[in-house]
């Protein structure tokens, strides 16, 4: 999993690398919810799925943050990162996750079930987040009360990966 973020983060791989790792190794990190894309034998997709807060009016919520998403270079283009966020979605909606959150390209995510969380009500975790690649997909058990801040768990801080990308 590391070669594929590494390759496919091109200069910022080592340091996505290590945000990986941290996840992993932190009390955010969620058994289950690292998911692997193969071809043959050859893993040429991986996402992770980390626990996060949404500091809500009325108390703070569980919700998932999805990062990192890397498809090996050799790999895109061909559904794999589509296949990796439907998997996330399914995983996070059957698990009773509220709210999947991310950083990423509108272009490409807009297209696959997610949506520009600032008009949901939902505020950046960060100012160094641009507005229209702070996304979100609603899930099924969200309720219309939850609204608020995304609080990252510290690895992200720790790691130097807010608003990377």
């Amino acid at each position: 999993m590391r070669r594929v973020v590494r390759a496919a983060f091109g200069d910022d791989g080592d340091r996505v690398a290590g945000l990986l790792d941290a996840l992993r190794d932190s009390s955010a990190f969620v058994p289950g919810l690292s998911l692997v894309a193969r071809e043959r034998d050859d893993v040429v997709g991986h996402t992770l799925l980390t626990r996060a807060w949404l500091d809500a009016p009325d108390r703070l919520v569980e919700v998932l943050v999805l990062s990192p998403l890397a498809v090996a270079p050799h790999a895109q283009r061909r559904g794999v990162g589509t296949a990796l966020l439907v998997a996330a979605r399914t995983h996070g909606s059957t698990a009773g996750w509220p709210l999947l959150f991310l950083e990423g390209d509108p272009r490409f995510y807009s297209t696959r079930g997610f949506a520009a969380a600032g008009p949901l009500g939902f505020s950046s975790p960060s100012e160094r987040i641009p507005a229209p690649a702070f996304q979100v997909a609603v899930l099924p058990t969200h309720e219309p009360w939850m609204t608020g801040r995304l609080v990252y768990p510290d690895p992200f801080w720790a790691s130097d990966c807010v608003g990377l990308r």
